[in-house]
């Protein structure tokens, strides 16, 4: 799940800025769009749980089957001394495997950072058990809780990142790059990130990931109409709106978008926003970018990092890559 690719990624923050971003991105000509963290509200967090474990998205099992194959091996590249910190832990599901295997060779700090109190309060939840681990999250966006955890680590910790999931194909190429100088920039040597990458499979498999049979993708993308109308004083009619998935060849990536059944007016008080839709027209909330493996090691070295050690989930296809700081 990911952002339109035309933009940066914002920055979460107050309802002020949920209003100016709201107001941006439905005023943005030719394409309106809305940005996807804001899909993550506690019913959106609860949604997308739904959708991990629909018989569509493979991509939290094959993840999970890889992180249960290696986990040990995983750990034992790892030096001895390591904090965790996880960049959007969602659950904490997916990380279980990692944690329990760090946590049998010494006691371990694992720091989940999330804009969703929802999935904070669920990763707690699901990880509280294991043997040996302090658990401190932080609701903040990924670079500012990075930040914070970079800074509040002891002499001679070094950083263990988790950006788990295929929440890297929520940037643009370009963009993907430049997120990954942005952590490379508080890591020192010794650091280590392991990044998930969900990578290229036949369209229909992409389309039915994203366009489920039973509609838990679509009720998670019109959600983000809803949350507008509960937090922001909007009047948007759902009934008005359907969810469609496509996918553009150009930058490989799955496009979520919610389109119009009909004309549209609709108003958001908070935003002092008044907008119209022709029938057909497009709400661009989110990408997905798929990648080929072999693109991992260059993309990681552009960012001012070294592939160090790479895994491939075959069966739906999906990579995990730990990449050492230069």
């Amino acid at each position: 799940m990911s952002l339109p690719a035309s933009r940066p990624t914002p920055q979460p923050g107050p309802p002020s800025t949920f209003a100016a971003d709201v107001r941006a991105g439905l005023t943005h000509a030719p394409q309106k769009e809305l940005p996807s963290m804001y899909l993550y509200d506690e019913v959106g967090s609860a949604l997308f749980e739904v959708i991990t474990v629909l018989p569509e998205y493979g991509v939290t099992r094959a993840e999970e089957r890889l992180l249960t194959r290696y986990a040990n091996e995983i750990v034992d590249a790892l030096p001895a001394d390591v904090k965790v910190a996880e960049l959007g832990s969602g659950s904490g599901r997916k990380t279980r495997r990692i944690l329990e295997a760090l946590c049998r060779k010494r006691p371990t700090a694992y720091c989940p950072i999330e804009i969703s109190r929802t999935a904070l309060q669920l990763c707690r939840r699901e990880l509280a058990d294991i043997e040996r681990i302090s658990i401190v999250g932080y609701e903040r966006d990924y670079l500012a809780g990075l930040a914070e955890v970079s800074r509040q680590r002891k002499d001679g910790e070094r950083l263990f990142v988790l950006f788990l999931g295929s929440t890297i194909g929520n940037f643009a190429r370009l963009a993907a790059t430049r997120f990954l100088r942005d952590i490379r920039a508080m890591l020192r040597p010794g650091d280590t990130l392991l990044l998930g990458t969900d990578l290229v499979k036949p369209v229909d498999t992409l389309i039915a990931a994203y366009d489920d049979s039973i509609g838990a993708t679509a009720a998670f993308n019109l959600n983000l109409l809803s949350r507008i109308n509960r937090e922001l004083d909007g009047d948007f009619d759902l009934h008005d709106f359907e969810h469609v998935a496509r996918f553009n060849p150009d930058v490989r990536s799955v496009e979520m978008h919610l389109r119009a059944k009909r004309h549209v007016e609709a108003h958001v008080g908070a935003a002092r926003l008044s907008i119209e839709l022709e029938p057909g027209e497009t709400i661009w909330t989110e990408s997905s970018h798929k990648y080929h493996a072999d693109e991992i090691p260059a993309i990681a070295a552009d960012a001012g990092f070294e592939c160090a050690h790479q895994w491939v989930e075959k069966e739906w296809g999906f990579a995990e890559s730990l990449l050492a700081v230069r």
